[in-house]
């Protein structure tokens, strides 16, 4: 029997350019958001819901990831905000290198924020560093409150999680207070934030927190 021994890991290339990816954005002054969850859970809603918000006081563009189609890319155009669409080759999820290329063709150093809607799935977006400033997940009450369980590597790698469609409490049985703690205890310094992209609720709250890391990465 042969044995090899591995002393690099095998995402060693991706991280060294995500890193590179991370100085770049910072020295531009860009805040890249990685937008990861589920497909169905409300990423370009809540998504369009943020850029209302913030669209007042930064420039903001959006690089839309997907493994065909150009539907969210055109909603984009179709609200104003200046967008391109990625077509990952099949693969379930960017990574660093995809992400570079994305951001170079698209001069995405040009905006304040730039936001990544990655492909939608709760294991591969987590598994790749893309170079982004924070990563956010999203999780939608009809998904159920045992995600984190199930899928905790997602919940480890994001800064933020957004509970979303709270205004469809009353029609399934979800426990805001036990995934809370499942998330906390896969990571301890995630911000959990309840929020509605249809009615609005619990936005105030996700962009104090969004314009604060802003703050302090253009500081």
């Amino acid at each position: 029997m042969k044995v090899i021994e591995v002393h690099q890991s095998v995402y060693a290339i991706n991280d060294e350019i995500a890193e590179e990816t991370r100085r770049q954005l910072k020295e531009s002054k860009t805040f890249m958001v990685n937008l990861m969850a589920s497909p169905g859970a409300g990423k370009t809603s809540t998504l369009l819901k943020t850029i209302e918000a913030l669209k007042a006081d930064y420039k903001i563009g959006v690089m839309e990831a997907d493994i065909d189609a150009t539907v969210d890319a055109e909603i984009m155009a179709k609200a104003g905000v200046g967008s391109i669409q990625v077509h990952t080759g099949g693969e379930c999820a960017m990574d660093a290198e995809m992400t570079a290329q994305a951001i170079e063709e698209f001069q995405a150093t040009q905006y304040d924020i730039l936001f990544m809607e990655n492909v939608g799935n709760l294991v591969c977006p987590a598994e790749t560093d893309t170079g982004a400033s924070r990563n956010v997940a999203i999780l939608s009450i009809p998904e159920g409150d045992d995600k984190p369980l199930k899928y905790p590597l997602m919940f480890q790698v994001c800064q933020a999680v957004l509970i979303n469609k709270i205004d469809t409490r009353e029609y399934f049985d979800f426990d805001d207070a036990a995934v809370v703690e499942r998330i906390h205890d896969l990571n301890p310094d995630a911000k959990v934030f309840f929020i509605s992209a249809k009615t609005g609720e619990g936005f105030e709250e996700w962009i104090q927190w969004l314009t604060g890391c802003i703050d302090s990465w253009n500081a």
